[in-house]
């Protein structure tokens, strides 16, 4: 991964089939810390447990700020099936973390909103540019290559995938 800014078009090197998880909340009561804090502390630990574990079938994540009271995480998975095993498995960081979240969102009463959303998207059935960028979105989780060696255009680049699931 690079933070440095990557002159030209650029696309991702991915071509096979990507799970695209957003999680997030929205904080209702900015007052109510005791709510939300301990929800803002829990992802981060939970991203630095599946980065340590290549097989996890975490490949990348960005935090994007939605305005002061939107946070959100849009994650990229090799598969719908390590996501959920991650999240069903109890010796994991995902499954106390949610626990307690849930008795903090009883409990607060509308204090902190919560939402997630799981799409699972073929291979050939997304594309992406990036014009004078560092490594982004579903760009940092594979890598990234120039837009002429998968398509020059969006179309090329869908069709390119449906071919080879590679990505070559």
């Amino acid at each position: 991964m690079t933070t440095r800014t990557i002159e030209g078009r650029m696309t991702a090197r991915g071509g096979g089939e990507v799970t695209v998880f957003l999680i997030g909340m929205r904080i209702n009561k900015f007052r109510a810390v005791r709510s939300w804090w301990p929800v803002a502390r829990a992802m981060p630990r939970m991203l630095k447990e599946l980065s340590r574990d290549r097989e996890s079938g975490l490949i990348g994540a960005t935090t994007l700020v939605g305005g002061p009271r939107l946070v959100y995480l849009v994650q990229y998975w090799d598969s719908k099936e390590k996501l959920l095993a991650y999240a069903s498995a109890p010796d994991r960081e995902h499954r106390p973390a949610w626990a307690a979240f849930n008795r903090r969102l009883r409990a607060g009463r509308g204090e902190v909103g919560f939402w997630h959303e799981t799409y699972v998207v073929p291979a050939g059935s997304y594309e992406s540019v990036y014009i004078n960028m560092p490594e982004f979105g579903l760009g940092r989780a594979t890598g990234v290559v120039p837009v002429g060696s998968r398509g020059e255009s969006a179309a090329d680049r869908l069709a390119a995938g449906a071919r080879r699931p590679d990505g070559a």
